[in-house]
């Protein structure tokens, strides 16, 4: 699971591969993080029955539809956000760190970049 955390640079909370995630030597104490309840189940879709539809009804279909986030999974990101951003806070230059664009270029290796 990662996170921005969304106040600092819009991530929210998702589950990632461990693969395309860069470690870094910077640690940060999440022990005051509340956990528990994030597992598979939390993270997957509702499964919605998929029917054939016409050109002009997919149109419509497309307005209709939007992805809105329940309550519960907002507050749960305010919850974990505020854990980790008393963490972050007791780090130097992290929160600036955490809110900076990052790319890699030709030639750059990841595990060799410290902070």
């Amino acid at each position: 699971m990662v996170t921005g955390p969304f106040k600092i640079n819009g991530l929210p909370l998702r589950r990632v591969n461990q693969s395309y995630v860069i470690g870094t030597s910077t640690k940060v104490d999440i022990s005051g993080v509340n956990v528990d309840r994030f597992d598979d189940k939390y993270f997957s879709k509702d499964a919605k029955k998929k029917k054939t539809k016409g050109e002009g009804e997919f149109f419509e279909a497309e307005k209709e539809e939007k992805n809105v986030l329940p309550q519960e999974k907002k507050d749960d990101q305010k919850t974990v956000d505020t854990a980790l951003l008393k963490a972050i806070e007791s780090v130097p230059d992290l929160k600036s760190y955490l809110g900076a664009r990052f790319s890699l270029k030709a030639g750059m290796k990841p595990h060799e970049l410290v902070l």
